[in-house]
């Protein structure tokens, strides 16, 4: 079973209040959850009033292994929590465009037919024009 730390929506309509908690993976968002570690509210601007995460078991669930998603690991982070692990987001890369690749065989017969083609066009052209 692998954890994760993530948050469940609680709150009414347009007033949402969320709380971290472990959570297995296969469980859907508002399911059944292992532990709560704290609690969220968006609409409180200060973080430090409106996050509030218990650090112990918070260092515990990462020390079994628990992942946490985007959102609570920037809320750990910011709470200082030991064993939360900086990762880089990867960048997407983008196909580059190689002057310098080598051309595949099939580019190499194209060009190939490409100039036979040329040269019987010219070939013809110059036969018409001596007539």
């Amino acid at each position: 079973m692998s954890v994760k730390l993530r948050l469940m929506r609680f709150g009414k309509t347009h007033r949402p209040f969320y709380r971290v908690c472990a959570i297995d993976t296969r469980a859907p968002r508002d399911g059944a959850y292992i532990e709560s570690i704290g609690h969220y509210d968006p609409l409180i601007e200060d973080f430090q009033k409106g996050v509030t995460i218990d650090k112990e078991r918070a260092a515990y669930w990462l020390s079994v292994g628990a992942q946490p998603s985007e959102t609570v690991r920037s809320f750990l982070q910011k709470s200082h929590v030991a064993g939360i692990i900086r990762t880089k987001k990867t960048k997407k890369r983008r196909p580059s465009k190689n002057k310098n690749k080598k051309p595949t065989t099939r580019e190499l017969q194209r060009k190939a037919a490409k100039k036979k083609a040329i040269e019987a066009a010219n070939a013809k052209a110059g036969e018409k024009a001596e007539e």
